[in-house]
């Protein structure tokens, strides 16, 4: 069992550059389109419609829309394919998962009173996968110069402590840029002289000489979630209000195994032949954020809406634990393997992060009980993603880093729904811009969804399919070795929901 060792509030700032990134502010910052079936096939696009247990977490006003009360329970079946380019070979790895995508109850009561403009409350209480995080990525292909020698020898150089002192020392005892150095030069990957740190993996960079094969595996588990109370009430059967409280849960685990060998010429002393680094990261913990919402019926047809979405402030922990086993070899045919694995977890303080906030501007038309199309359009800045506290030195650095890398991007969602007698017809397209402002490193999302629906009467059955593309460039490591593998993921989506209404 692996003993658990707790990090005091300044061994955090040095496990910033590592545990906490630009990328896993995205991670947390993005949702994914959940939610039911008749939601996710239309595209999303409820901002102005309503009616819908998940049209809430897009505009609470919705459940002011419902006429009766419903109870509703969605399943669905994610595939997830990352085709990976890295030096020219190609890789892919798959993912697929069964969840319950969305849950939730509608209350309404009305208010006869003939006397009285608000003619009703309407009280919810709604749960949702917000994002599945269920994913494998497997990248492989041969580094024509960089090695993983480069990441420790950039931490190395940053660590402040003798080399002496932290190849002996504990792990436990060390800061993390200190443990990073002391992985390093227990496999013997580097060493160091006088103080001066050099590597000990083979030149690949002369001419005629060997290169680096190398693996990146991620396997990651996980969800983000949301619990959303809602309350909404309507004037004169014209102007629609709602307000949200979200109560978010996080409970991520990304393990990553990197392997390289390499066939460059053996030296006199021992030089790395082959290595295997293995990183566990788990964070997990709890946010919340609220919204409020408006609806406009301008005529019978006509709908228009706007949406308010706060920031999420989320309380994380981390929890990393690490391993490295190596092979070294020499020219006279002698092999010694260092197996370097401190069995101990890192438990850090926990930090904040808050998320950007989102308005929503949407539109709908009505054609009477035949069909509807709708259009709703977001706009969120990830560049207001912060983590806290912000006087702490690290957090402020990757502030700026956010700050100077992420921007505001728009999300359109369009949907359409067609109904002949009790069966609908429905689809939805949906496109949302890249995060950052060098769009390579995460590019648009581009997806397309269809569905159909048969109303029972107090029963209703819903069936939705959806694609989902998105490239993305992934480093396999933060510093030091940098070189991106080109991953695009295609997911696909099938859910089912079952509605009843009491």
């Amino acid at each position: 069992m692996k003993k658990i060792f707790f990090l005091l509030i300044s061994g955090l700032t040095f496990v910033v550059s590592h545990s906490q990134e630009v990328s896993d502010a995205v991670l947390y910052a993005q949702d994914n389109l959940t939610g039911t079936a008749r939601f996710r096939s239309m595209g999303g696009a409820f901002g102005a419609i309503g009616g819908d247990l998940s049209s809430l977490s897009v505009n609470p006003a919705g459940s002011a829309i419902f006429t009766n009360n419903q109870v509703g329970v969605t399943f669905s079946n994610q595939n997830i394919k990352n085709n990976s380019n890295y030096f020219d070979t190609q890789t892919s790895a798959k993912e697929n998962s069964f969840i319950l995508n969305q849950a939730g109850g509608i209350f309404v009561f009305n208010d006869h009173n003939p006397n009285n403009n608000w003619k009703k409350i309407a009280i919810g209480v709604t749960y949702e996968n917000t994002n599945n995080l269920n994913n494998n990525v497997f990248s492989a292909g041969t580094n024509p110069s960089n090695s993983i020698d480069k990441y420790f020898l950039a931490y190395a150089d940053r660590s402040a402590s003798s080399p002496s002192y932290i190849k002996n020392a504990y792990y436990e005892d060390l800061s993390y840029i200190e443990q990073q150095t002391h992985l390093g030069l227990n496999g013997n990957i580097i060493q160091a002289s006088n103080d001066i740190y050099s590597s000990n993996v083979p030149d690949g960079t002369i001419p005629g000489e060997g290169r680096y094969y190398q693996e990146n595996e991620i396997y990651a588990r996980g969800y983000n979630s949301k619990l959303s109370f809602n309350i909404a009430t309507t004037y004169k059967d014209r102007i629609y209000l709602g307000a949200n409280l979200n109560v978010h849960v996080t409970d991520y685990r990304r393990s990553s195994r990197f392997y390289e060998e390499n066939n460059n010429p053996l030296e006199s002393r021992e030089t790395i032949s082959y290595l295997s680094f293995n990183n566990d990261l788990y964070t997990y913990g709890n946010g919340f954020s609220f919204q409020l919402g408006a609806i406009a019926k301008v005529t019978e047809a006509f709908r228009l809406g706007v949406a308010y979405e706060s920031n999420t402030w989320y309380e994380l922990y981390d929890e990393i634990s690490q391993s490295l086993y190596t092979t070294t070899e020499n020219n006279a045919n002698q092999a010694f393997d260092y197996d370097v694995n401190p069995n101990i977890i890192n438990v850090y303080d926990p930090y904040t992060l808050q998320t950007p906030g989102k308005f929503t501007f949407s539109a709908a038309y009505i054609f009477g009980k035949s069909g509807l199309i709708s259009i709703d359009y977001a706009i969120k800045d990830y560049g207001n993603t912060k983590f806290k506290p912000t006087n702490d030195s690290g957090f402020a650095g990757l502030n700026d880093d956010i700050n100077n890398q992420l921007n505001n991007n728009g999300e359109l969602r369009i949907g359409g729904e067609y109904k002949i007698k009790r069966l609908s017809l429905r689809g939805g397209y949906r496109f949302e811009g890249s995060p950052y402002k060098d769009g390579t490193i995460i590019g648009d999302l581009n997806s397309y969804s269809g569905g159909l629906g048969y109303n029972f009467g107090s029963t209703k059955v819903d069936l939705a399919y959806s694609y989902t593309e998105r490239k993305s460039s992934q480093g396999f490591f933060n510093v030091g070795l940098t070189d991106p593998a080109n991953i695009t993921s295609k997911l696909n989506n099938v859910s089912l929901t079952l509605l009843f209404e009491l």
